[in-house]
């Protein structure tokens, strides 16, 4: 497996996440009717933010460049040295250990790469298998904004995460050579 930026060939795969009801529920956003022309127009501003380390959207694909899920470094903050992580993947690939692998690799280009001291996500608070992973990859509970949002009629609690460098390099899986730092 491998990140790599998103192109236009990953449209499809993209779709077929932002219309799985079993996936989308859990989306802040409204996805379900997205097109064609939405997600081409993603991609392409997905590519001038990349260019200025603005966002850093990363298609997680296999050996073959069969197009898994997109990975993200949001509204990375040069100043204050943070990002906010995000993660979506095709059903058909859950629970497979994709979602582990890609949240290493982009917390290696977070902190080892970009320089960043902290990637922060949020997550909607009944979204328990999110939540294991983010715990199983380092990622520390900072708390709860109490029905906070309204997500398709039904008012939502927010829980707060975040990772810091000190603790990521603590945990020992990081491989420290020339080409990471």
């Amino acid at each position: 497996m491998e990140l790599r930026r998103l192109k236009e060939n990953d449209i499809q795969g993209m779709l077929e996440w932002m219309h799985d009801p079993n996936v989308f529920q859990f989306f802040r956003f409204s996805c379900e009717n997205y097109t064609e022309e939405n997600v081409a127009q993603f991609i392409k501003q997905a590519q001038i933010d990349f260019d200025n380390d603005i966002h850093r959207h990363y298609a997680i694909v296999d050996e073959n460049d069969q197009y898994l899920g997109t990975i993200s470094l949001k509204d990375i903050d040069k100043k204050s040295l943070n990002a906010e992580y995000a993660i979506s993947l095709r059903s058909n690939v859950h629970g497979k250990g994709i979602a582990t692998w890609a949240t290493k690799e982009i917390l290696k280009i977070a902190f080892l790469q970009l320089g960043l001291l902290r990637v922060y996500l949020n997550v909607l608070s009944n979204n328990t298998s999110a939540i294991h992973l983010y715990e199983k990859c380092g990622f520390v509970y900072e708390g709860e904004f109490r029905q906070h949002i309204n997500i398709r009629g039904q008012v939502c609690s927010l829980k707060w995460y975040s990772i810091l460098r000190q603790e990521y390099l603590q945990k020992g899986e990081v491989e420290t050579n020339e080409n990471n730092a």
